[in-house]
């Protein structure tokens, strides 16, 4: 994921909302959310690649996520896919404390990255290049290509719209349209990660239209504090055309 916008435990009646984009080459296969079938408790997309996943959730409640740290200096071709870290903890049974606490020793084979877990009762987020463990406590939240709140202008753009969408009853398809806006921010605000300026400007909008670059997807979710779970996404081509949509719809066991 390149931007996940969300709510945790700061709407009456919603225990999570998240509205978050990915952001990939055209070119690496990869499937729609579904139930998985090696591991059907699993709801999430898939990196067929790898086999790790951006974002997903649990029949029993369950979520993780994660986001790239963007610096161009600091990448290896060595290093292990960093979705196996969502996948790993959407198949544990760890709390959702005890397994960023795990990471520790293990995070610097990866390259840069930001996760969020949470179990249902608790969430944490941890990057590698901060190596820091963050509890999130509730609020509108917004995680970029870079750590927790970094005030890039999507994340700031995109909490301030989420925070809006949230003051009336949830709808999948008003945060689909909120994380469908392709204008970039202006040059001033533009974050510096070592990339050429025209880099950043059209990697600065909340959906990114790059050619072979861009919003692969969008998934939308909400659980409520009475264990329902809505998960839908919307998948694109690299023109920037749907290419499919799913909505699963559950109960929390």
């Amino acid at each position: 994921m390149c931007l996940i916008l969300f709510a945790w435990k700061s709407v009456p009646g919603s225990r999570l909302i998240v509205a978050a984009n990915r952001d990939e080459s055209f070119g690496r296969p990869a499937h729609q959310a579904t139930f998985w079938k090696d591991q059907p408790n699993i709801l999430a997309g898939r990196d067929d690649q790898a086999g790790g996943t951006w974002l997903g959730v649990t029949r029993s409640g369950r979520f993780a996520a994660l986001t790239n740290y963007r610096n161009p200096l600091d990448k290896r071709t060595d290093a292990p896919s960093r979705g196996e870290l969502v996948a790993s903890f959407l198949s544990g049974r760890s709390s959702a404390e005890a397994f960023v606490q795990s990471l520790h020793e293990q995070a610097a084979a990866y390259n840069g990255f930001s996760l969020l877990v949470s179990d249902g009762d608790r969430m944490f987020c941890y990057s590698n290049r901060a190596d820091d463990v963050i509890e999130v406590m509730p609020g509108v939240h917004g995680l970029s290509n870079h750590l927790l709140d970094t005030p890039w202008p999507k994340v700031v753009k995109g909490c301030a719209g989420l925070a809006a969408l949230n003051r009336h009853a949830y709808e999948p398809d008003a945060y689909l349209a909120l994380m469908d806006d392709s204008v970039p921010a202006v040059e001033r605000d533009l974050p510096d990660t070592g990339m050429d300026a025209e880099s950043e400007r059209r990697l600065s909008s909340l959906r990114i239209l790059a050619g072979n670059y861009g919003t692969r997807c969008t998934s939308v979710l909400h659980v409520s504090d009475s264990g329902q779970l809505d998960f839908a996404e919307r998948t694109y081509r690299s023109d920037g055309s749907t290419s499919g949509e799913v909505h699963h719809r559950l109960s929390i066991t």
